[in-house]
């Protein structure tokens, strides 16, 4: 019989007992702790970029962390204790670890040298002719924005201003016989999840003509045909927009083929020149102005009454195609 005052306690009572806390709050902050740290010792360090690179690396693995926990919630019920480290908090170590070796390892380890591993770098090029009667251009784009035009007595003027922990663009050119073949990228090829800091303005020739494979990744690009004798042209489009400016009347036919990811392309034609487009939306709109359907395809007043034409492909991913004859 219990004393007065006292409540009834069985004797079979247990005290619950004590679930460990999660690690996920203090391995946070050690992250973020040591995140700053660097900050303050390398003050050109600039971890956006691969943040925004990899951020859903974030997503998988702390949603895996969270189907483990589920998991063994499910499979032991009657415990009222934990794993020592639940699967969270595991995520957010492999997370912590991970952007350490990209931050580290993913900066040119080997080739800093006495300059800052981060921050953006500026450099020039210029490539000449060198008797080609006909060049092939392949140009690979990461990601940031691009300006493409005319405007040089080279073949080409390049002018590039680019993270330095992306590497610096590589340019090669060959002359076979009466062909050259331009090859233009970035040293590094890596995921690309949101922008880049790149900025390339390149200036071509019309020494030439030129058969043009263009492949970008995403960002803003501008390309201006001018009076640059292209025969041939492709563009494929990641993500980002994109302005194609071809109402310069060619001395020559154009063929051209676009192909859109997620994002805008606007395309400019001549009005005195003949315009011949098939173009399909995929998920989006097209936008039409100064041409009018022909069958399944759209045309200018001019097509079929020059002696030169535009004839063009273009196929939408997810956005908006316009089409302007002006």
């Amino acid at each position: 019989m219990s004393s007065p005052g006292v409540p009834n306690v069985p004797n079979s009572y247990v005290p619950p007992p004590r679930r460990h806390r999660s690690f996920a709050g203090p391995i946070i902050l050690i992250a973020i702790g040591v995140l700053l740290l660097v900050w303050q010792l390398y003050p050109g360090f600039d971890p956006w970029p691969w943040l925004f690179r990899y951020w859903p690396v974030i997503l998988i693995l702390i949603g895996l962390g969270k189907i483990w926990d589920s998991y063994y919630a499910h499979q032991h019920p009657d415990r009222a204790i934990g794993p020592w480290m639940t699967g969270t908090g595991f995520a957010w170590i492999i997370l912590t670890l991970f952007f350490i070796v990209a931050f580290w390892h993913g900066r040119h380890w080997h080739s800093w040298g006495p300059h800052e591993p981060w921050g953006e770098d500026h450099s020039m090029q210029t490539i000449d002719l060198q008797g080609a009667k006909a060049v092939s251009f392949d140009l690979q784009f990461p990601a940031g924005r691009l300006d493409v035009g005319g405007g040089t007595s080279k073949l080409l003027d390049a002018d590039f201003r680019y993270e330095r922990s992306e590497g610096r663009p590589t340019i090669s050119y060959v002359v076979s016989g009466d062909h050259g073949q331009l090859n233009l990228g970035q040293s590094e090829h890596h995921v690309h999840f949101g922008n880049e800091d790149n900025d390339w303005t390149l200036k071509l020739g019309n020494g030439a003509p030129l058969d043009m494979n263009v492949n970008i990744g995403a960002g803003e690009t501008d390309f201006r045909c001018d009076d640059l004798d292209i025969e041939h042209l492709r563009i494929n489009m990641g993500a980002g927009r994109l302005d194609l400016d071809l109402t310069k009347t060619k001395k020559k036919n154009l063929d051209a083929d676009i192909e859109g990811g997620v994002g805008s392309a606007t395309v400019r034609f001549p009005k005195d020149q003949g315009v011949h487009v098939i173009a399909s939306g995929g998920i989006g709109d097209i936008d039409v102005d100064g041409l009018h359907r022909a069958g399944d395809a759209y045309e200018n007043d001019s097509y079929g009454k020059t002696e030169t034409s535009i004839n063009m492909t273009v196929h939408g991913g997810i956005g908006q195609i316009r089409l302007i004859s002006e």
